[in-house]
């Protein structure tokens, strides 16, 4: 793709550079640049035009890129890089940039890019030809022939995305194809990402208005990605390009800023960096204590955050260790030996981020009041700090027809089994088949991109769950279940029963209830609780397809018609009740409406009837406490008996329907039922039924808990009246 050779952007000679990325040698430990010189795009270009190197040694023109490589792979094969550079020369002669150079400066600096990052060889081949089926007569047919299956996939990939109009990356549609170009392989979003950062570090030549836009695509879409790749080298770079075309006074008062504090005598960052280093000589810690300078959107997040910059508010502490608990054992020592602020401190060992990020984050005070912050990490943590997926390697160990799954099985239809591919970009590329339409599937896209934390929730089987922060019982469900999530009924968090509206935390686990019911459906309800892409296309898609019909009710919110508390049911007559009391007549109390073989007592109230109550209702404590005598109550004959149960159930179609289909198949007939309005998704349903033997009633209830959606039956408890 083209691009221009300067960058308006770019800060003058007295400008401190924005941070780059630090290449690490293949052990782990910072590799020096001070010795290499700066890459000269010109001299590329005439070192290109000259042609390639005899078969015996590399074209001049990659020797950078072999640098780096080896810097990270000091065994790799050079052979396939110099080949596809020979292609690529010969392929792209004649093409120029807009900015003068040869075309071949292009997937060469593209190249470099990601070799300094570590990528592995056959990632570096298929960059150096990412351009070549797009802009010139080579085919992917010769690709494969040349360079092998992998190499063709990853070309064939990048030039699906060469095909989207980056102008106009912003609509639905267009991104949607890259999404789906990229998906099965996330080295090919890393060529495309170091492709954009070149083509941003040389955007100058370009009209504002097109800077402009390309600017705001790159924040908006690659940016993100790149966070949720864990490219940060990538990210930060991008960052500060796009900080500096879309707010230029806000980016020069920031370099403003960097420019002053360089110029101060003394570096509060340094004093503190050299007392960590003495603090951990002396607890016998092998580690390097480096600086990072802030780059400059975080400059300029940290001055609008705490105001007044100081010294060490322009860097951090980085301490680089050789193994995990080493971390831990620095955070001691620091914490020991120095102030510590320990509202800074986070672990993203123990719970590493969304995008594979790991490190200890913690902050100390030097004597004149100023806060360093500090990571501590390993060697491969950093590198995967600044890499992310693109540090990880080649997850593939043979072709795509030839890729297994963990358990040995030959994955279906050739499809990529990638070890390395986050939780959250499996998840994209499942919910981006199922948007309903492009504007759906872009809201939801930017809306998922926006979040940048994630938070990890245990099923009840072991497994485990990743999802954003906020994220509901409801997007638990249709990550676990897919569409199937439709038939869920309610959640236990924690063990204890909760509504599919509960937000979840890290660490909470989650078991979901599932109805039985194959009719089953979602609630409108739940789209104001899902927050997940998934969720929220699955629920909108289903009730496209399901339109409520016009003028009438939910089905589960019939018109309500309970009883006030303080309106207890009459107590009503029981022949199978029998009192020591000669000529009293006897009445069931309708407050805990007791059944045999209840054990119960009687209280004599007027007009000589004794009503009956279950010893445990609050009634009887009442009245007892207000000195009314017993009466003793026995049952005679077990016969047909009136009780009041409720269910407890969470709300969803046809659940009234079910509960009286089971009641009457028990043989109960119902006198009277109310169902009170749902809230927060539970109902509460009081039957009075009429039952021909009260030996039914255990096996009634057990019937009536058993219809779905249904996770609790009782006996009733009405308040008592005042005076029986």
């Amino acid at each position: 793709m083209s691009a221009e050779a300067t960058n308006p952007a770019t800060p003058g000679p007295a400008t401190p550079s924005p941070q780059r990325s630090v290449p690490l040698e293949q052990g782990g430990s910072p590799a020096r640049r001070k010795g290499r010189p700066r890459i000269d795009l010109r001299r590329l270009g005439r070192a290109a035009l000259l042609g390639p190197a005899a078969r015996d040694r590399l074209p001049d023109a990659i020797g950078h890129v072999a640098e780096a490589h080896r810097a990270h792979h000091a065994d790799a094969d050079m052979e396939p890089l110099r080949r596809a550079y020979v292609l690529a020369e010969s392929s792209h002669r004649g093409q120029m940039r807009k900015s003068g150079e040869p075309y071949i400066t292009h997937p060469l600096a593209v190249t470099l890019i990601l070799a300094e990052l570590g990528a592995e060889t056959t990632t570096l081949t298929a960059s150096l030809l990412h351009d070549t089926v797009e802009d010139t007569e080579v085919t992917l047919d010769q690709v494969r022939a040349e360079f092998g299956d992998e190499v063709c996939y990853l070309v064939d990939g990048v030039t699906k995305l060469e095909k989207v109009d980056y102008g106009a990356a912003a609509e639905p549609e267009t991104f949607r194809k890259m999404l789906v170009a990229t998906g099965n392989d996330v080295r090919v979003m890393s060529i495309k990402l170091a492709d954009r950062l070149h083509n941003m570090r040389t955007l100058g030549v370009m009209r504002p208005e097109k800077q402009a836009r390309i600017a705001k695509v790159t924040r908006d879409v690659l940016i993100p990605l790149a966070e949720r790749l864990g490219v940060q080298a990538l990210k930060t770079e991008l960052e500060d390009l796009v900080f500096a075309i879309l707010h230029p006074e806000e980016y020069e008062h920031t370099r403003e800023l960097i420019v002053d504090n360089a110029s101060r005598a003394g570096d509060p960052l340094a004093e503190i960096a050299e007392e960590v280093r003495g603090v951990l000589r002396e607890a016998g810690i092998q580690a390097e204590v480096l600086i990072r300078p802030r780059h400059f959107v975080s400059v300029h997040r940290v001055s609008r955050k705490r105001g007044p910059m100081r010294g060490a508010d322009f860097g951090r502490l980085l301490v680089l260790v050789n193994e995990d608990a080493d971390c831990y054992g620095v955070l001691g020592e620091l914490h020991t030996c120095l102030t510590p602020v320990v509202s800074e401190f986070k672990d993203f060992i123990a719970v590493p981020k969304f995008n594979l990020y790991q490190s200890l984050h913690t902050a100390v005070a030097s004597g004149d009041g100023q806060v360093a912050e500090v990571l501590i990490r390993t060697h491969q943590m950093h590198k995967v700090a600044e890499a992310g997926v693109i540090a990880l390697g080649n997850p593939y160990t043979a072709p795509a027809e030839e890729q297994t799954d963990g358990d040995g099985e030959r994955a279906a239809d050739g499809e990529r089994v990638d070890p390395t591919r986050p939780g959250w970009l499996s998840r994209l590329l499942d919910w981006q088949q199922g948007a309903p339409d492009p504007d759906t599937f872009w809201s939801t896209l930017r809306e998922d991109l926006a979040q940048d934390r994630e938070i990890t929730v245990f099923r009840a089987d072991g497994g485990s769950l990743g999802l954003p922060e906020g994220a509901s019982c409801v997007d638990a469900a249709y990550a676990q279940y897919g569409e199937d999530a439709h038939a869920c009924i309610g959640a236990r968090v924690n063990g204890r029963l909760a509504t599919l509206s509960t937000v979840l935390k890290d660490g909470d686990t989650v078991q979901l209830l599932m109805g039985q019911d194959p009719a089953s459906e979602p609630s409108r309800e739940w789209l104001e609780h899902a927050h997940t892409p998934a969720a929220r296309i699955a629920i909108q898609r289903w009730l496209a397809a399901h339109p409520s019909p016009p003028d009438m009710a939910p089905p589960e919110e019939p018109a309500a018609a309970p009883r006030p508390a303080a309106e207890a049911p009459a107590a009503r007559p029981a022949a199978n009740a029998v009192v020591e009391q000669p000529g009293a007549s006897v009445r069931l109390a309708g407050c805990c409406t007791p059944v045999p073989p209840d054990r119960v007592t009687g209280f004599a109230v007027r007009g000589g009837v004794v009503t009956v109550h279950r010893v445990e209702c609050a009634g009887v404590a009442r009245m007892k406490g207000a000195g009314r005598a017993e009466v003793e109550v026995s049952w005679g004959d077990t016969t047909e008996c009136r009780v009041t149960l409720v269910a407890e159930s969470f709300g969803r179609p046809h659940l009234l329907a079910d509960l009286t289909e089971a009641i009457a198949l028990e043989g109960a007939a119902i006198v009277s039922a109310t169902v009170e309005p749902p809230s927060q998704q539970r109902v509460r349903h009081t039957y009075t039924l009429q039952l021909p033997d009260a030996a039914r009633l255990p096996r009634l209830m057990r019937a009536m808990r058993n219809v779905p959606g249904v996770y609790d039956v009782s006996r009733a408890q009405h308040a008592a009246a005042a005076a029986q």
